[in-house]
């Protein structure tokens, strides 16, 4: 699915290094970047994406694209593995002058989990801006935000920014309970939100949050939706917000961030 997007009017590839990195719970972390390089970056929105880029296990540095445009793509392809980097999309979870933070979530033996885990400071990264897709339009009522694991972070960060008048639904599930913050976030009265912790490794990612909105007795007119996560989530979710609840679907930004049972491409 391709989602719009608000792209950054202009962006460049920017080599950081790893500053520190934090156990946020059972199933997330978060890990700060850093560097000079950040003074090109400039964040466009609330959830702001960016491709990061991260060495293979026993590559001694990092080789970042030297194109500044999708062409990176065609560059990276033709690199051998033993040079070519990992690279994910993510989304900022707070920046700061001179710092970003990026909130992980970590899931078995992949790629991306091996490097969060065993990370440390002065380790190089790289992120490339990818812009937003949270872009509620006016005349909205409420929002409502869907989220398994992987969309969580970005979830988060919508909310952490948040107007103080904001009325919204929030169905944002994790994997275990555990991940639920003991403390409540400090996200604006009107949001009411809704952990699911799903405690069942067997479970497909995403069906608590779809199962709870279509059972979820929701507040009345016009509406915004942001929902991501595994890509049966925001398509069904969608479906289901157009048919039963009367939704528009420009009023509805959904994003697949992944496969069930699908590794990420390198």
């Amino acid at each position: 699915m391709i989602p719009r997007v608000r792209a950054p009017e202009s962006r460049t590839m920017i080599t950081l290094e790893v500053v520190r990195r934090e156990q946020v719970s059972p199933s997330f972390a978060s890990v700060t970047l850093g560097g000079e390089a950040l003074e090109d970056f400039i964040a466009v929105g609330a959830d702001q994406t960016v491709r990061l880029f991260f060495p293979r296990d026993g590559q001694p540095r990092l080789r970042m694209p030297t194109r500044s445009s999708e062409a990176w793509m065609a560059e990276m392809i033709i690199l051998p593995k033993t040079v070519r980097p990992w690279v994910r999309t993510l989304t900022i979870r707070r920046t700061r002058p001179g710092e970003v933070d990026i909130e992980f979530a970590l899931h078995g033996d992949s790629p991306m989990t091996q490097w969060v885990e065993r990370v440390k400071p002065g380790s190089p990264a790289g992120i490339f801006d990818m812009g937003t897709t949270y872009l509620p339009p006016d005349g909205v009522g409420w929002q409502l935000f869907a989220a398994d694991e992987s969309a969580v972070p970005a979830a988060k960060a919508i909310l952490d920014g948040a107007p103080h008048w904001l009325k919204a639904e929030a169905f944002l599930e994790v994997p275990t309970t555990a991940d639920v913050p003991v403390t409540p976030p400090s996200w604006p009265a009107g949001v009411r939100v809704h952990w699911l912790p799903r405690d069942d490794p067997a479970r497909r990612p995403g069906e608590l949050v779809l199962d709870a909105v279509r059972r979820a007795t929701l507040p009345s007119g016009r509406f915004y939706t942001w929902v991501a996560g595994e890509a049966r989530l925001p398509t069904s979710l969608r479906r289901h917000l157009v048919a039963d609840r009367g939704a528009r679907k420009p009023d509805i930004s959904f994003t697949g961030y992944w496969r069930y049972g699908h590794s990420s491409p390198g």
